[in-house]
């Protein structure tokens, strides 16, 4: 059973490229429909969840396979808008291609820029569709310009278009001889026109050129005056593909659909088989090991996305990496340890699916009602072995949500769940300090999409903005005496408490201590005095927020045999605090998040100077994960990048990425605190 026959290919670009209408034109080419959808009419294949459809664009990761030829095809549908980059990140993983999908009107645009640095990271081979040449101001000519612009030298035409715009209706060969016209609604052999002839062998030259150079016995023929073959060529092309040293670009119209064919024929031909780029890299007891693409090998499988269906149950899409696994097989989850009987085995084509009974190393398949599988695990029958996955994207962007009513929590904590098994770039918790259910995601767009979902399933919910966690602390030493008497008939409370209060370093949390002597305070009631000063802290200072970081040393007090008890001295801890808050104040702490920001070059001195506006620390700056763009570290306060995610894509024109996480809480400037005061009102 050998993988060769199989190709697995993601379709990334811009959000509006074309990527579900070519992936609509592949299966109609295929015979797999025999109409074409279209995305504006919400009938697309791939775009099968009612907000897709109601929003005419992918928000998850789509499967479509089929036969093309003699070869397997599974086509990997993404979504194009930056909030769910997660999602074609996950589709690449099990992908041994990529396919860009670039408009032929706008060029290169701020996400194919983005993931192609994502499939650089990857090392994953790709290649280039330049979609809708039938358009207005479409230039095949200018495209190529912008994609070797963007994507360097290494990006080699394969194919010139035939006519212009309204007038497009094929295609011409750069690899072999021809071209092929559509006029018909199918592709019909052609001649070359007269008018194309030259700028076709000055492509074929520039191709041949382009790729000989990886064979040294076909480069020295070359250099003497012999082209390769076309077969020669193409296995040039192939092995150049595998070693990503060349980008090939092909063009056409999914609408039409022109070139879509020769799309699927150059995937065959010249796209890697699963494997050929080199073995899955896993972990075994924190040790790197290799994961061969050998069928016959010990069964591995990787999840790489997750989906709910109101039918079938979770969905747990996976690409096997080794093996063969068959129906009813028993793996093992790498991450929980526990053994996942595969019931029910699927191919799927959009939401269609079909029933299989076993699946070699190189494939993907599908299983449902797995138990506590979620995307980025791995199924083997090795428990110790792991491949990893690129994790989430860090959540940059939230909001606070809570049922507009009791009867509507559980629905409403259910409906989160299920989005955030589906999705894990989606993160719900619970903010223990404001009090608020925080559902944070990738952007605004983003929780729109679960909003919509929400009301979709007729859940009512309301939002509100996020609370910042503020904190209070002493600002200097403090030491008061706090007493507490009351009497009411029969036994009275009496307490008195000599309390010394001294601030601490930032996330010392806490501490009490007792110097008392010659039972002044019996031993068995100190305890009482610190859980007092722990529960006002935990009620908050002077502005009401939680206190934090400081000592205090209860080192005398009185009592009354009769009258005083553990509730006496707990309500003079709590009284020690709060005249220790009168004698010296306190001092409001803002959390500080630290920040890492990738930007093209020419943006860094503009994301700088905002950061600075921002108050932020920069504290470094290093080169970024592609040639032409750095990170930017830097120490920048919470409250000032809750909408930074979409500063920072104004400001970049939709390039510039960034993560954030909890880094340390610093004294908020005084001249801000009353801003502060007004918004926590």
């Amino acid at each position: 059973m050998s993988s060769q026959p199989i190709r697995n290919v993601v379709l990334v670009g811009h959000n509006g490229n074309g990527k579900t209408t070519l992936a609509e034109a592949m299966l109609y080419r295929a015979g797999v429909v025999s109409r074409m959808g279209r995305v504006d009419d919400g009938t697309a294949q791939c775009d099968h969840d009612p907000e897709e459809k109601a929003r005419h664009q992918s928000l998850s990761l789509s499967v479509a396979s089929f036969d093309w030829r003699d070869h397997r095809i599974n086509i990997i549908d993404t979504p194009g808008y930056t909030d769910f980059v997660g999602e074609a990140v996950n589709g690449m993983h099990a992908a041994d291609l990529a396919v860009f999908v670039v408009d032929a009107v706008s060029g290169v645009q701020a996400q194919d820029q983005v993931m192609w640095r994502h499939a650089e990271r990857l090392g994953l081979p790709r290649m280039v569709f330049v979609n809708g040449l039938d358009r207005e101001r479409s230039s095949f000519e200018r495209t190529l310009e912008s994609v070797q612009s963007h994507f360097g030298a290494h990006v080699e035409a394969v194919q010139l278009p035939l006519g212009a715009e309204a007038s497009f209706h094929g295609i011409a060969d750069l690899v072999g001889d021809g071209a092929l016209d559509y006029s018909s609604g199918t592709s019909a052999g052609a001649a070359v026109p007269d008018d194309l002839a030259d700028d076709v062998s000055d492509g074929h030259i520039q191709l041949v050129e382009g790729v000989v150079e990886g064979d040294d016995e076909l480069l020295e023929q070359y250099l003497e005056g012999t082209e390769p073959s076309e077969e020669q060529l193409q296995r040039l092309i192939h092995d150049a593909v595998d070693h990503r040293s060349v980008f090939p670009v092909l063009c056409g119209s999914a609408a039409k659909p022109i070139g879509v064919d020769r799309l699927l024929d150059f995937i065959c031909r010249v796209g890697p088989a699963p494997g050929e780029s080199g073995p899955a890299e896993g972990v075994r007891h924190s040790e790197p090991v290799e994961v061969a693409m050998d069928a016959s090998g010990s069964p591995v499988a990787l999840v790489f996305k997750t989906r709910i269906d109101d039918f079938l149950g979770q969905i747990s899409f996976m690409k096997v990496l080794s093996g063969t696994i068959r129906a009813n097989d028993t793996l093992v989850n790498s991450r929980t340890a526990d053994k996942e009987r595969l019931h029910n085995l699927m191919s799927f084509t959009g939401a269609e699916h079909q029933a299989v009974s076993q699946v070699a190393a190189g494939d993907i398949v599908a299983a449902t009602k797995l138990g506590d599988v979620r995307t980025g695990d791995t199924l083997a029958d090795d428990s110790a072995l792991s491949v990893p996955m690129t994790p989430p994207p860090t959540p940059v962007y939230g909001v606070a949500i809570h049922a507009s009513a009791p009867a509507q929590e559980d629905k409403l904590a259910s409906a989160l769940r299920r989005f955030a098994t589906e999705d894990p770039s989606l993160v719900i918790r619970q903010d223990a300090t404001t009090r608020q259910t925080v559902l944070s995601g990738a952007g605004e767009a983003h929780l729109r999409v679960v909003r919509a979902r929400l009301a979709r399933m007729g859940i009512d919910f309301e939002i509100e903005n996020m609370k910042i966690a503020y904190l209070e602390t002493l600002p200097r030493p403090a030491d008061v005496e706090a007493k507490h008497k009351k009497q009411s008939g029969g036994h009275g409370q009496f307490a008195v408490a000599m309390v010394r209060f001294e601030p601490l370093t930032r996330g010392s949390g806490y501490e009490f201590d007792s110097e008392v002597t010659g039972g002044a305070i019996p031993r068995g009631l100190i305890p009482a005095v610190g859980a007092g000063i722990e529960e006002a802290m935990a009620n908050g200072g002077r502005h009401g927020f939680p206190m934090v970081d400081l000592r205090a040393v209860c080192y005398d007090g009185k009592h009354h045999s009769v009258d005083s008890s553990e509730m006496s001295f707990k309500i003079a801890g709590s009284h020690a605090l709060k005249q220790a808050v009168e004698q010296v104040g306190s001092a409001v702490l803002e959390p500080v998040s630290e920040v890492h920001v990738e930007v093209p070059d020419a943006y860094q001195g503009d994301v700088l100077g905002d950061l600075n506006s921002r108050r932020g620390q920069v504290f470094g700056t290093e080169p970024g994960s592609a040639a032409g763009t750095s990170v930017i570290h830097a120490h920048v306060p919470t409250s000032e990048i809750l909408s930074y995610v979409i500063d920072l894509r104004s400001m970049t024109g939709g390039t510039g990425t960034f993560s954030a996480q909890h880094h340390d809480y610093q004294p908020l400037p005084h001249a801000l605190l009353a801003r502060v005061m007004a918004a926590d009102d």
